[in-house]
């Protein structure tokens, strides 16, 4: 990403992590950050698939640590798999280190964007009211997965706009073939990898969580991509 492109990116973030944002200017400065994110994406596929050298197929390391690892772990991956990215959770003392494969710019965008998240959640779950008689810990699960998944919805819609605005018949072709080539990628390092259980959880906070990740500030689209998915180390 261009320094240009990245400080604009980083600035609409932080302007929808200031607590002092109203939820609908957050909302709009995260749906711009998407934007730009996504767009820069298809617009580094496109580049790759004429100069492969541009944006190799690389890996990378990320530690979530305590509290609320396992959730936090599961945002990453409601952020990875848009933008077309692949991880795979391993436990480490406390938390969990998620290897993340993917294209060098989707990598980027990754980390950038999940980043960001993490203080938009703690902000939205430091002013979110545990209802009387819930288990405070129950309630901000939910809270979390319910911020996850409505975050995945949007960036997943944002990819797919910034396809449709790119113009290019190819470009369906070209994203196919690089997320093959993720996945192939993994699958050389994590032969034997396994999918990870469906996790239950009990607690009443997925709604408000899901209205904190319809105002998450998402960055800009051109970070974004579609097809990533979460295993765990066997």
């Amino acid at each position: 990403m261009s320094e240009a492109m990245l400080s604009k990116v980083r600035k609409l973030l932080a302007q929808a992590e200031d607590p002092a944002c109203t939820p609908a200017e957050s909302a709009t400065f995260m749906a711009k950050a998407t934007e730009l994110i996504a767009r820069y994406g298809v617009d580094r596929a496109l580049l790759a698939a004429r100069e492969p050298t541009a944006d190799p197929v690389g890996d990378r390391v990320v530690e979530v640590v305590a509290p609320y690892a396992r959730d936090k772990a599961g945002l990453l991956a409601a952020v990875a798999d848009p933008l077309r990215c692949r991880c795979v959770r391993r436990r480490e003392g406390n938390g969990f280190a998620m290897h993340l494969f993917g294209f060098a710019s989707d990598l980027e965008r990754v980390e950038l964007l999940f980043t960001s998240l993490l203080v938009q959640a703690a902000h939205g779950l430091a002013g979110a009211a545990v209802p009387v008689g819930e288990h405070p810990a129950a309630f901000r699960r939910t809270w979390l997965a319910g911020f996850a998944q409505v975050v995945a919805e949007r960036l997943r819609a944002a990819e797919a706009g910034a396809v449709a605005e790119s113009g290019v018949p190819s470009v369906a072709l070209v994203l196919a073939d690089r997320s093959d080539r993720v996945q192939r990628r993994l699958a050389e390092v994590y032969p034997r990898l396994r999918t990870a259980p469906r996790r239950r959880l009990a607690g009443g906070g997925f709604g408000p969580g899901a209205a904190a990740g319809r105002r998450a500030d998402l960055g800009d689209p051109g970070l974004t991509g579609t097809g990533a998915s979460r295993g765990v180390a066997g």
